[in-house]
Formats: structure tokens, C-alpha cells, sequence
């Protein structure tokens, strides 16, 4: 009785306590960042913050204090999206149950090392904490290489969810759930219902979009569950989602067309269950990624995945033996299924086999899962030995690898959409693959509903046309009254441009006529690409001839550094000539920390140049770093041509990258690459290049093709070109041993004189 009493007044006391915190709560609408700074120290249960709206710049906010489940002390706009935070402003919380929502971060970046961050400092951090409905819109570093998050997670019991995330452009995770305190870990965070937009191709590793921990605490459990998050062209490295923990449960999200996978990098315990990945053939489009032990994947759809190796539809790595705790730990007893996979073209097993990783899959099972595909080929590829995973009662519609087939019955079937948009075998007797009522996350239910999801980027030729006349003056004014998208047509005639004309718009300079509007500079180059530019030339005229009489001239460049922005580049039935006024005349040339995700130049012709057409090769720390994402040259003429066609080189050893790629079919080399001060001795020179192919094209007196394989597996394809007095090509493996990997077929040598 005793006892029972003294639980009683506890209970009572407690009950006091919560009603006198709700009777005493304020509410404060506040103007300026010394009002808030005036009372956020003095913060209780209950209490509530409005920000008025407006613009809010260089405003540090700190939330702290002790609120209650029912009573949180709560930090919220005066109207959801109408508080801005810019310039170098951040959010920190530190205390328990703080509820945070409706503000908007973008024209700027944040000071310290997270845009929001749950706690203070090391020793304060946040506990049964909320932030909600919040934007974080290309907030970003001006230093693409300065790295921070976005999001950063510490505390325990914390939510993150219904935020809208985009344009994330400098290094860094951009949400981290970090365990490097014991208050950190076995957190049971909640991560849901966000919409995590765009992220462009980083060209380096550091993209990542959600990561929970790191490889030094990855033995270590997190408990974190990320359910109901839609990834919309997240592409910024291999790794979409990258586990570094144990025990935390991945469930019903969407990946739509996002270059990369969701991998199970580190830890133990994870499950992954319920999710869809969609690629609709997108380029390197992967799925899921399991290393480590005690991993269960079960009841995912994945359809249209174009990805191989570790950026697969589906793959099991191999381990290291006795790994440290930041390579890769064998794959021990993992479950796979209930699965479907429909166009998926790779599955792996094995994958990264090598004298490293010699730890094959052990004790595993791959079970009740479907597979079809379409164009009746079959997925799957084993790299080393796979008796250690159990195949079983897998249905497939087309034959499989020998050694897998006791585990995988070919079967014919009829299959068609059902209402959830996914594929299903027609005949319910076919219970494989994932459950019929599935659900499939609709991008409208993440995020906030009063901030746009808008396209990733203004494609060019999207807005209005404007006719200039021929004038230098009346182009330099069509350039700065365009609009992005704009397509500015040339009147014939000659146009010799006094300034550099600076792109910070995505802009079309096309000729009326082709050819007959030609454009001729003063400058050391005629255009400069800047953050936000993306330019296209079509049918232009440009000559060098009225350049600067100096050496390092250029045509287009970017910013010489500091660009975050990735940019496109486009050229297409033009003529360039007369690069010679002194040496090293090159077409393009690229700033240091510039990313292009496309690069184009089509039916176009150079002649009488002194450097290089493509000088994509400003990265040389061999950091994992390059220039270019895609570079396609077709149909084009280069004739005496001092330097190379293409200088593309990206260094190092860091496997976290799908670029870069080169595509050059039914181009003419005549008299290119034999200039002096061409250090790499050749007319195409690719260092590091992941995918190649070099086709169709016709070389005359010129110097080789010069292939220096790195490290990922690189597809090298030279075939069907004429050499014509010029060398075969050169291609050196400069990590693997043994001959070089390079597919060198059906080429025409003629003679070297």
C-alpha cells in the first residue's frame, strides 16, 4: 500500500508539473534574430516559436531546452515556406522533444558543418526530437570540395521526415546519421515520408544521399528505420544509401532513375524489405548492394535497371579475409527473398573478386523470388565461387547460369501491369517474387505539398526563339535579356565580339543559315561557362583569327575555379578554324573543379588548330576527380590539329564513380596530335576512362590512341576504324597484372609511312 502510494503522488506530482507547463507556455512571434537570440534561452515545455515571414540571412538559429512529449517546445514559420533562411544560416537543436518545421534554407550555405544538426556540440545533443516540412534547396558550399551535410542526425529517438531535399552540389552526405558517441547509438531514428530530389553527378566520391554511421562504428547497432522516401535522380556517387550500421530497417521507399544503388556497406542485421527501384533504362540505374553478415532483403521490385558491377540491379559482393573494419567483410548468412526483378540486365555474384577480395558468400539463401526479362537474356553473372548461396524455388522466363539452374526453373508465363504500376505473372499460381499488394510510394506523398518539385534542369531549346541581328552589340544584349532555355538565331553576317560573353543561363546560339553567321573574339575566349550556364552552338562560324596574339587562347572555358554547378556543353554543325594565331589554341578547356555531365560535339569541323579540342584533364591529384561525366564526339572533321582530339583523365583508385565515359563514332583524324608541346603523345588521350567506344573512325597521319586503364573494371571498346598511317592503339593496365583488358577488333591498319 505503501508503495502504491508513493507511485501515486509521483504520478500526481508529474501530472502538476505537465498541466503547470501548459497554463505558463508562450507563444512569440518574432522579427529579428536579436528578439530570438533574447528569448531562446528561457524556453519551456510548451512554449512556441514563429518566425515571421521574410527573408532571414546570416541567422545561426539554436534551439534548445527541455520540452515534453505532449509540451515540445516547438520552432515554426509564420507561414509554412514563407521563412527563408539565406546567406550563412543553419539550425541546431540540442535538449529533448523540440519540434521544428516549415522553414525553407536556399541562396546560400551553412557556416558550420551541418545545414541542421541535432545537437549543439559534442556534449549536447538532441533527444525524441522533430523536424518536419522543412526545404533545403541547392544550399550549398561555393567550394565544391568543402564538405558538409546537409542533414546530421546525433541524439537518439530523433524523426526527420516529410522535408523536401534538391541540388545538393558540394561533397558531403547530404543526411548523415551519425554514431561516434555512445549517446549516438542504438538510436532508434526515424527517417520518412522525404522527398530527396536531384543530387547531379558529384564526379568523385563524397555523393552520397543518406548514410547511417560510419565503417569505425559500422559493429556497432543504430536501430534507424528509413521508410517512405521517394529518391528521384539522387546521382551523385555509386552509393544512393550507403549502411554503414546494424539492425536498421529499410522500407517502402521509391528509386526513380537514380544512378546507384542502395548498399549494405558496413554492419550486420539489416533488413530491406518493400522497396521499388524503377530506372526505366536510365544509364548505371542499379538497385541493391549486400555485404557483411545477417542481411535480409525481402519483398523488393526492381524494373528497368541498366547497372553492372557495383552499381548492379542486384549484387552479393565477395569479402576480405580477415577484413579490416573499413574493406569489405565476407557475406555471411544473407536471405534474398520473395524478390522481383523484371529488365534487370546484371546481377552479380561474387562481385570485386580479386586477390584482395578472395572471401566468397557463405551460408546464404536466394529463394522465391522472379525474374523476367524481356528481351530473353539472361542476368545473372558469377565472378568467383557461389555454391555458398542456396538457390531455390526461383521462377525465371529465361534460362539462367548452368550452375545456378537446380535452384531456378525456366517457366513461359504471361505477365501484365496491375494497378500499383509493378509487373505480375498472370497466373496466381505463380506466388514468387513480391506480394500483389505491394505498395508503391506516390512522389506527391513525400515532401511538403506548398514547395515544387521541378525538374532537375532547363533543357535546351525549351524557350522562346529571338532573332539578333548582325551586330556584336545586339548579341551581347540578346544574351542578357534570354531567358533559360532561350535559342538566340543569328542573322548572316560577321560578328567580332569585343568582350568575353559570360553563360550563366542554359542558352542556343544558332545561325539563321548554317554557317554564315561566323563569330570571331578579342578576348583570350569567347564564351566562359558559369555556374547555372549550359551552352549550345549550332551551324556557327567562329575563328580565331582576330584573337589575342598569346599563347593559352581558348574558345569556350569555364570559370577558371570555384564552379558548383555541373554544366552541359553542346556543338553541332559548326566550323571552327583559324586556332593559330599562337600556340596551345585550344577549343575548350575546363577550370579546375568544373563537372560537365554532358559534353557534344556533332558534325562539326576544326581545322588549323594549336592545342587541344577537348582539354578535359584539369583533375591530375589522382583523387578519384575528373571533368566530365559523358563526352560524344560524332561525325566530325579534325584536321591539323596540333594537340589531341581529347585530353579526359581521372586518377586514383576510388571505385565510387560510373564516369567517366567516351563515345567517338564516325569521326575523320587527319594530322592531329603531332605538335610539340602534346606531352601525351597522342591524337585521343584517356586516363582512367570507365567506358569507351571508339568506333568507326577514320585516322590519317595521326598520332595513336593512347588507353591507360585504372582501377573498376573499365570497358574499353576500339573497333572498326582505319589507321592510316598512324600507330595502333596503346592500352596499359596500370593497377592489374596481365595483359590489358581492352576489346581491339576488326580495325584496318594500314601502313604506317
Amino acid at each position: 500500500m505503501r508503495l502504491f502510494n508513493l507511485y501515486s503522488i509521483q504520478v500526481c506530482l508529474l501530472s502538476l508539473a505537465l498541466f503547470t507547463a501548459q497554463l505558463t507556455a508562450k507563444e512569440y512571434l518574432v522579427e529579428s534574430i536579436q528578439a530570438y537570440n533574447e528569448i531562446s534561452p528561457n524556453l519551456v515545455a510548451g512554449d512556441t516559436v514563429v518566425l515571421k515571414n521574410g527573408i532571414w540571412t546570416d541567422f545561426e538559429i539554436l534551439l534548445q531546452g527541455r520540452g515534453a512529449a505532449d509540451a515540445p517546445i516547438t520552432l515554426t514559420a509564420e507561414t509554412k515556406g514563407e521563412v527563408v533562411l539565406s546567406g550563412q544560416s543553419n539550425l541546431r537543436l540540442a535538449g529533448q522533444y523540440l519540434v521544428v518545421s516549415g522553414l525553407v534554407f536556399k541562396n546560400g550555405y551553412t557556416p558550420s558543418s551541418a545545414v541542421i544538426e541535432y545537437r549543439r556540440d559534442k556534449q549536447h545533443l538532441a533527444f525524441h526530437s522533430r523536424v518536419t516540412e522543412v526545404v533545403i534547396d541547392n544550399y550549398n558550399n561555393p567550394d565544391k570540395l568543402e564538405s558538409d551535410y546537409w542533414v546530421a542526425l546525433y541524439g537518439q529517438h530523433n524523426r526527420f521526415d516529410h522535408s523536401h531535399l534538391v541540388g545538393k552540389r558540394n561533397k558531403g552526405v547530404t543526411v548523415a546519421v551519425r554514431l561516434n558517441s555512445e549517446k549516438s547509438q542504438q538510436n532508434h531514428h526515424k527517417i520518412d515520408h522525404n522527398y530527396f530530389g536531384y543530387r547531379p553527378t558529384f564526379g568523385s566520391n563524397g555523393g552520397e544521399t543518406l548514410r547511417i554511421g560510419t565503417s569505425h562504428y559500422s559493429l556497432t547497432n543504430s536501430y534507424t528505420l528509413v521508410e517512405n522516401n521517394y529518391f528521384e535522380h539522387t546521382n551523385g556517387e555509386v552509393e544512393i544509401i550507403s549502411v554503414k550500421s546494424g539492425e536498421n530497417t529499410l522500407r517502402g521507399n521509391l528509386f526513380y532513375e537514380a544512378r546507384g544503388t542502395l548498399t549494405l556497406r558496413h554492419g550486420n542485421g539489416n533488413i530491406i524489405e518493400q522497396n521499388v527501384f524503377i530506372g526505366n533504362g536510365v544509364d548505371h540505374t542499379g538497385g541493391i548492394r549486400v555485404i557483411n553478415k545477417d542481411q535480409i532483403i525481402r519483398n523488393n521490385y526492381l524494373e528497368g535497371l541498366t547497372g553492372y558491377r557495383f552499381g548492379s540491379g542486384f549484387t552479393v559482393m565477395n569479402g576480405v579475409p580477415n577484413s579490416s573494419i573499413n574493406r569489405y567483410h565476407q557475406v555471411e548468412n544473407a536471405t534474398v527473398e520473395n524478390n522481383t526483378f523484371v529488365n534487370v540486365k546484371h546481377i552479380q555474384l561474387a562481385a570485386g573478386s580479386d586477390a584482395e577480395r578472395s572471401a566468397v558468400p557463405i551460408n546464404s539463401s536466394i529463394k522465391n523470388n522472379l525474374i523476367i526479362n524481356d528481351d530473353q537474356q539472361q542476368p545473372f553473372s558469377a565472378f568467383d565461387d557461389v555454391s555458398g548461396i542456396e538457390f531455390s524455388q526461383n521462377i525465371a522466363n529465361t534460362q539462367v547460369l548452368a550452375e545456378l539452374a537446380y535452384g531456378v526453373e525456366k517457366r513461359d508465363f504471361s505477365y501484365s501491369r496491375l494497378d500499383n504500376g509493378l509487373i505480375y505473372p498472370e497466373s496466381n499460381e505463380i506466388t514468387v517474387g513480391v506480394k500483389r499488394d505491394l505498395k508503391v510510394l506516390a512522389k506527391q506523398d513525400t515532401g511538403v505539398s506548398w514547395y515544387p518539385k521541378t525538374p532537375a534542369f532547363v533543357a535546351f531549346d525549351s524557350g522562346k526563339s529571338r532573332n539578333v541581328s548582325a551586330t556584336p552589340e545586339a548579341l551581347l544584349t540578346a544574351i542578357n535579356q534570354a531567358k533559360s532555355g532561350d535559342i538566340l538565331v543569328l542573322a548572316s553576317g560577321q560578328y567580332d565580339m569585343p568582350k568575353l560573353i559570360k553563360v550563366d543561363k542554359t542558352l542556343t546560339i544558332r545561325a539563321l543559315d548554317k554557317g554564315q553567321a561566323k563569330l570571331t573574339f578579342e578576348r583570350s575566349a569567347l564564351f566562359e561557362i558559369h555556374d547555372g550556364g549550359n551552352l549550345k552552338l549550332d551551324g556557327l562560324t567562329i575563328s580565331g583569327e582576330n584573337s589575342p596574339d598569346a599563347a593559352g587562347n581558348s574558345v569556350v572555358r569555364t570559370q577558371k575555379w570555384g564552379m558548383v554547378d555541373n554544366y552541359r556543353f553542346d556543338v553541332s554543325n559548326s566550323n571552327i578554324v583559324d586556332l593559330d594565331i599562337n600556340h596551345s589554341f585550344h577549343f575548350f578547356v575546363t577550370g579546375k573543379g568544373a563537372f560537365a555531365d554532358q559534353i557534344s560535339i556533332t558534325d562539326t569541323s576544326f581545322n588549323q588548330v594549336t592545342g587541344d579540342i577537348l582539354r578535359l584533364n584539369s583533375e591530375i591529384e589522382d583523387l578519384g576527380i575528373y571533368n566530365a561525366e559523358y563526352v560524344t564526339l560524332t561525325g566530325n572533321s579534325f584536321v591539323d590539329v596540333d594537340g589531341a582530339v581529347v585530353q579526359l583523365y581521372r586518377g586514383g583508385t576510388d571505385e565510387s564513380t560510373f564516369g567517366p565515359h567516351l563515345l567517338m563514332t564516325n569521326n575523320e583524324l587527319h594530322n592531329v596530335g603531332h605538335g610539340k608541346r602534346n606531352k601525351s603523345n597522342a591524337s585521343v588521350y584517356l586516363h582512367g576512362v570507365q567506358v569507351t567506344k571508339y568506333e568507326h573512325n577514320d585516322m590519317l597521319k595521326s598520332a595513336p590512341i593512347v588507353v591507360e586503364h585504372t582501377v573498376g573494371e573499365p570497358r574499353t571498346v576500339i573497333s572498326d576504324n582505319t589507321f592510316d598511317s598512324t600507330m595502333a592503339p596503346s592500352v596499359k593496365e596500370l593497377h592489374v597484372k596481365g595483359p590489358h583488358t581492352a576489346q581491339i577488333q576488326n580495325n584496318k591498319n594500314n601502313k604506317v609511312r
